[in-house]
């Protein structure tokens, strides 16, 4: 994002003011606002747990009092390895999100911006364009696709289908019964993981970025 590359905060800007603010926002600044939604991402697009990070946390902006730039290096359960940008002060990026896997075989873009379409790197082999609710689409997700392919679907659906999840889980609930076995929300447990990720990494950056456990 580039939204915080000036001190706007200091001009009364609502959103800003409390966003750099340590009473009211806690210990991070842009590793809280949308730091943890990557790294959140990170784990659940390619199923794996973070066991250690290295983290360098930065305020550009002069007067801020929390960090509007973060740079963590990841390691994963089983071997993996990982890169986590997040920033508020990168000029010409609205709202960058975006995530990359890379496997032995093959490797996978997905980009917020172009919510509908992911492109497919097999190793060796031409590049694949997979689109929301298209050719290959599986029972998993044509369940959560609400309108067919070619029509533009993404961040509103999303909440959409969050908050259908919730229903679901919460009706299964009230009848006595277990949530189905698809049905996915955060729970509790990824909040809370969310802020060991934001202690993890103050600790670890205010140590000269050595690795942490988380």
């Amino acid at each position: 994002q580039d939204w915080l590359a000036e001190n706007i905060e200091a001009t009364g800007h609502k959103q800003a003011e409390w966003r750099s603010d340590p009473a009211r926002s806690g210990a991070g600044g842009c590793i809280g606002d949308i730091g943890t939604h990557a790294f959140n991402l990170a784990e659940f697009v390619t199923a794996g747990t973070v066991r250690e990070l290295c983290a360098e946390m930065t305020t550009f902006v002069e007067g801020r009092r929390l960090d509007d730039d973060i740079q963590i290096l990841l390691r994963f359960e089983g071997g993996a390895k990982g890169f986590l940008w997040a920033s508020q002060v990168a000029p010409g990026h609205e709202n960058g999100l975006k995530i990359r896997v890379y496997g032995e075989k093959a490797a996978l873009e997905w980009v917020q911006a172009e919510p509908n379409r992911m492109i497919l790197s097999p190793l060796g082999r031409n590049q694949e364009i997979v689109t929301r609710n298209g050719p290959g689409a599986n029972a998993a997700s044509k369940r959560v696709s609400r309108i067919p392919a070619g029509h533009p679907e993404g961040y509103l659906e999303g909440f959409a289908n969050l908050y259908t999840e919730i229903a679901d889980a919460i009706a299964a609930a009230d009848a006595g019964r277990a949530a189905p076995a698809d049905v996915l929300y955060p729970t509790l447990a990824d909040g809370l993981r969310g802020l060991a990720f934001i202690e993890t990494s103050i600790r670890s950056s205010k140590a000269g970025g050595v690795w942490t456990k988380l």
